[in-house]
Parts: structure tokens; C-alpha cells; sequence
């Protein structure tokens, strides 16, 4: 059992219980005992894109965790939690709502390589300790600022359906009635981010930058990687495969995490030394990354292609 669950992942379950259910329903669909591991964490009051990768797929998960993500989040102006998410302390209140324009023209300065400091809640180790772990005895955390990348971060985008202004709502009704002139409660924002990067510390810093204080209301990935919610199933689905669901409805091929790498076709020799981790020679093709597959499309390893010469980066045991 060999392949990626996608799971669109619901709010209130942590990355850690959601490994776990799919362990379970592994068992309840007769795979027996299944090496599981996620590619890239996801907090419980997040949902989205959460790549599971099952047995010869857990060898990629470091590369899932190194990739790129796609977030849609909500900004609440006028409260700063200690969390900076919607369920901390509040420590900071503000009466100043920016506008649309004012949002839009901060922006620029969130993008590109920037840098941040992460939240006081995080895993972040500190001294061999969690920083949430700290945090939550009461001690003082000291968040040191550290380097990453915002590749685009823009505007959701107006809704047509928008909620009134003021009136109650939900995190599937985050885009609010914002005009540009409006003073806004909440504003929804897409950000396509480097690992490493927290979309708390963004929001708390664009809500600085627009002359206010704010935490994210609502946090959405949707995309991790190569995967996209488009590929994601719902925990129905996944529960409806360990009581006979097909699996073609549920787990995706080991290969669907290497699609952002080319392919390189080996001969049955090539692929033979390749499997035992030997080096293979005289190969015509360019320098880069590959993963190589056999004559039956079956991948056999990440492999490292210079000057004809082909190296194990990492094998596949299928």
C-alpha cells in the first residue's frame, strides 16, 4: 500500500489525529498495518490540504514539508490574541478599522523575501522546549525573526453572496461587503508562502501595518505541494473506505507527489542498478532531479542526474 490520501481536513482535528483515522480506517478496509506519515502540519483550527502519505510515499513527506503552500485567510481587525488565532487570550485592542485600499497598498511590503517573527504558540523549540509549551506556563517567549518567502499574497476577491456588514458570521463567509472606501471588520486575503512561514505572524503584521491590531479569524490551505483541494476527499469518504469504498476513490499514486519533477525513462539495466543503489553511467540527459521509472511506469527512486551520471537520491521499494 503504496500512495497519498488527500484529505480535506475539517476544523477541531489536529494533523496528528488525522493520521491516526486514516491508520484506523486502513485497518477497517483489511490493509493491515500501514506505514502512515502527513506532509506538512496542519493546526486544528485550520482546514484545508493535508497530503497523508501512505508506506513507500512517507519517503517523501520531506520534501511534501520543504514545498510551497497556498493559504486563504480571514483577518479580524481591532483584537490581538496571545495565540494570534481566534481562540487566545486577547492582549491588544484597537478602534481603528483600515479600508480595502488601505489593505491593498500594504501589501507590497509582504512580499518577497521577508522576514517575520513566529508566534509565541508554535513548535518552535526553544532551549529544547516547544515555544508553546513556554507559553503556555505562563514564561516569557522570546520569538527570534527569521527568513521566508511570500510569493504572491493579494485579496480574496469580492463575493456577490457577501454578508451584510455586521451581521453574523461564519468561517464560510469570510469575503464580508467590502468596498474600497468601507472601514473593515475583516478582510480575506490568499497567500502562496514558503515553508517555514506562519500566516499568523502575517496577518498580526499586516494589521500593524495598516495602524491596528488583528488575528486570523479563519485559515483555509488550499494547496500543498502538487495537491490541491481539487484532489481532496472528505473524512465521509475517508471512513466510507474502510467500509468498502473503492480504493481508486480514495488513494492517489506514489507518483502524483513527484509531478512537479520530471521523469527520466531507464532501461531494465539502469533500473536494475538503480534499485540496488548502484550508480548509473552514460546517460543522455541534462543535470537535475529526476525520478526514475521502469518499462512498466513504476518509480524506482529520486535520482540525481551530472554529466550522464545518474545517483540514488532516494529508492522506492514497490
Amino acid at each position: 500500500m503504496n500512495g497519498w490520501i488527500i484529505l480535506d481536513k475539517p476544523l477541531g482535528l489536529g494533523s496528528t489525529q488525522a493520521v491516526g483515522a486514516v491508520k484506523r480506517v486502513c485497518r477497517e478496509a483489511g490493509l493491515g498495518k500501514v506505514k502512515v506519515g502527513h506532509g506538512g502540519t496542519l493546526d486544528p483550527l485550520a482546514s484545508g490540504v493535508l497530503p497523508i502519505a501512505l508506506g513507500e510515499a512517507t519517503k517523501l513527506c520531506g520534501r511534501m514539508l520543504d514545498a510551497s503552500k497556498i493559504y486563504e485567510f480571514t483577518v479580524q481587525f481591532g483584537t490581538e490574541t496571545a495565540g494570534l488565532d481566534a481562540e487566545g487570550e486577547v492582549v491588544a485592542t484597537s478602534d481603528v478599522r483600515p479600508t480595502l485600499a488601505e489593505v491593498e497598498a500594504v501589501l507590497p511590503r509582504f512580499t518577497g523575501a521577508i522576514e517575520q517573527v513566529p508566534p509565541a504558540y508554535s513548535a518552535i523549540r526553544i532551549d529544547g522546549q516547544r515555544a508553546y509549551d513556554l507559553a503556555r506556563k505562563g514564561e516569557a517567549v522570546e520569538m527570534k525573526a527569521r527568513g521566508v518567502t511570500i510569493h504572491s499574497l493579494r485579496h480574496a476577491g469580492l463575493d456577490p453572496a457577501s454578508i451584510a456588514a455586521g451581521a453574523e458570521w461564519t468561517p464560510d463567509q469570510v469575503r464580508g461587503d467590502e468596498d474600497r472606501g468601507e472601514r473593515l471588520e475583516r478582510t480575506t486575503l490568499i497567500a502562496h508562502v514558503s515553508k517555514g512561514t506562519y500566516i499568523r505572524s502575517l496577518a498580526r503584521d499586516i494589521a500593524h501595518a495598516v495602524g491596528t491590531v488583528g488575528h486570523v479569524a479563519m485559515l483555509r490551505r488550499t494547496k500543498a505541494g502538487p495537491f490541491d483541494l481539487a484532489q481532496a476527499i472528505s473524512l465521509d469518504k475517508l471512513n466510507a473506505f474502510g467500509q468498502g469504498a473503492a480504493q481508486s476513490e480514495v488513494i492517489l499514486p506514489l507518483e502524483a507527489g513527484l509531478v512537479d519533477i520530471p521523469a527520466l525513462n531507464l532501461s531494465p539495466e539502469a533500473a536494475g542498478a538503480i534499485r540496488q543503489g548502484r550508480v548509473w553511467t552514460g546517460v543522455a540527459t541534462d543535470d537535475g532531479l529526476y525520478w526514475g521509472r521502469d518499462d512498466q511506469n513504476r518509480p524506482i527512486a529520486l535520482i540525481e542526474a551530472l554529466a550522464g551520471t545518474l545517483k540514488v537520491v532516494r529508492g522506492f521499494n514497490l
